[in-house]
């Protein structure tokens, strides 16, 4: 089974320089980044068969995952607007 890379650098390689730059000027993004990118890797973890869990648990990190990238997108597409 091929897992696919959901960090934002893979999820969105066109606005790699805004993300970059709000991870050193965004306090709150840099925050929502490092919960992102440490839930992405407990799923990667999980869905590796490093960790065992409950599927329903496994949802639910997803879940929170796709709300997360929403929230960070939200906020990228805002700075690129700015720019």
């Amino acid at each position: 089974m091929i897992i696919e890379k959901h960090d934002l650098h893979h999820e969105f390689p066109e606005f790699a320089d805004e993300i970059r730059s709000l991870k050193m000027n965004d306090a709150h993004f840099a925050r929502l980044f490092k919960k992102y990118h440490e839930l992405d890797q407990e799923v990667h973890h999980i869905e590796q068969g490093a960790e065992n869990t409950s599927d329903e648990y496994l949802d639910q990190q997803k879940k929170q995952r796709l709300h997360l990238k929403d929230e960070l997108f939200t906020i990228i597409k805002k700075s690129k607007s700015t720019c």
